[in-house]
């Protein structure tokens, strides 16, 4: 089951990498309002099997074009799991549901909270001290290992740092990220 999930989470790591197709360019708002509406229904499906009381669920779009569903309420800790478990296989869960019955990918991220906001805030800090470190010691460095939305987050925050490139290395849950001076 485990290596099931590892392939699966490699399989979506190598969409979300892949150069855009241009599906997302032609989507009207209409196209847009019915994945969101699509996304939502399914977490509200799955959040019936939470106690979490009433919740409420704001949805917006990301800086890279993804749709994020912020989930706010009391009661929602057992919805982040230990370090962001449960929110990854939520957002996973959510992701695969939504993708089959739309019919094709269209980003879309769970948070709760803003607690993906404040841990993508955390990895850009991260990220931007690896290559500052990378430069100033004039060799590649070497992340912890890192879920594939972490993975991508410092792909996407370096990208457009002329002093670096970067790579992800490693199989399964050792997959990191390698930070490299040009």
């Amino acid at each position: 089951m485990a290596d099931e999930l590892e392939s699966q989470e490699e399989i979506i790591e190598i969409e979300e990498v892949e150069e855009d197709d241009g599906v997302e360019d032609s989507l009207t708002d209409e196209d847009i309002d019915n994945i969101a509406d699509t996304a939502i229904n399914v977490l509200q499906d799955i959040l019936k099997y939470f106690d979490v009381g009433e919740v409420t669920i704001d949805e917006y779009e990301g800086d890279e074009g993804e749709l994020i569903l912020d989930i706010t309420g009391d009661d929602l800790a057992v919805l982040i799991g230990r370090h962001g478990k449960t929110l990854d296989a939520l957002q996973f869960l959510v992701s695969a549901i939504t993708v089959r019955t739309i019919g094709f990918r269209y980003p879309v991220v769970i948070d709760v909270e803003g607690y993906k906001g404040r841990q993508r805030e955390k990895l850009e800090s991260i990220a931007h001290s690896t290559a500052n470190r990378a430069v100033s010691q004039n060799r590649s460095i070497k992340m912890r290992p890192m879920t594939p939305y972490e993975r991508r987050i410092i792909h996407i925050t370096l990208r457009d740092d002329e002093r670096v490139e970067t790579a992800s290395e490693g199989e399964g849950s050792a997959r990191h990220v390698v930070v490299m001076p040009v």
